[in-house]
């Protein structure tokens, strides 16, 4: 790979970052020692196979070619740059994009878990995004939920003759939502309070609704800008990946 070829995601990653940076406020990541023991335990078991069947999917297409190890790369930091990102909600918390949704097209939603893990574990070290207790649930709604919802969309999307650009929007930008769908989930089945644990969930989506609509919506055409760059620098790599099945990239 030339470095020529990634001075344009260069230039998209420090637009992103001037355009959404903003005070430090409470993330969207669960955060440290929020779930109690019983629940950080259960996520991090749920999680624990997809990581495993992650690391196995990821060596594989190392192993059949090195040079997509790039564009891995590529996706990795796609994914830690939006989901560092925090915009403050009318609520008093935050949201943020998760950048997860390029890698599960890319790569499936197998090895997304895995950069979702590494880039949560960064986060929690390095910016205090999120934990260590909490890793487990974060992971399963960042980098197994999401990535799912959208590489099933991307795919059936694909089958049904949809443009590339629609399907890539489509995709990312539902794969964002689900991903607070899971969070608010796992908040409510937590924390049912008195009102129940029905009405706990409806609570915990009612507070990022707002922010993470258009959130969801600005990812997915940032997913889209980044996927045109892929096909226009990459795209030998994203045939190798089996995506573009023949067609214009």
């Amino acid at each position: 790979m030339h470095i020529k070829k990634y001075i344009p995601y260069t230039s998209v990653f420090a637009f992103i970052a001037v355009l959404f940076s903003t005070q430090e406020v409470y993330a969207m990541h669960i955060m440290e020692g929020f779930l109690p023991p019983m629940w950080a335990a259960l996520w991090f078991a749920v999680s624990v196979p997809f990581i495993w069947m992650g690391i196995r999917s990821i060596k594989k297409i190392s192993d059949e070619n090195s040079s997509i190890k790039m564009l891995l790369g590529l996706c990795g930091a796609f994914a830690f740059v939006l989901s560092s990102l925090k915009l403050p909600s009318v609520t008093g918390s935050c949201s943020h994009p998760t950048g997860v949704g390029l890698g599960a097209i890319l790569f499936g939603p197998a090895a997304s878990s895995v950069m979702a893990l590494v880039v949560l574990l960064f986060q929690a070290l390095l910016l205090a995004h999120g934990g260590l207790t909490t890793l487990g649930a974060n992971v399963f709604s960042m980098g197994i939920a999401g990535p799912i919802t959208s590489f099933v969309l991307y795919k059936t999307m694909n089958k049904m003759g949809t443009s590339k650009a629609v399907s890539v929007f489509v995709a990312t930008a539902c794969g964002n939502l689900v991903t607070y769908i899971v969070t608010s989930i796992q908040l409510g089945i937590a924390f049912p309070g008195e009102v129940g644990m029905i009405a706990a969930i409806g609570k915990f989506m009612g507070i990022f609704a707002l922010t993470q609509v258009p959130l969801a919506i600005s990812e997915g055409l940032l997913t889209v800008v980044i996927y045109n760059l892929l096909a226009s620098y990459h795209k030998n790599e994203l045939n190798q990946l089996n995506l573009l099945r023949g067609e214009k990239a």
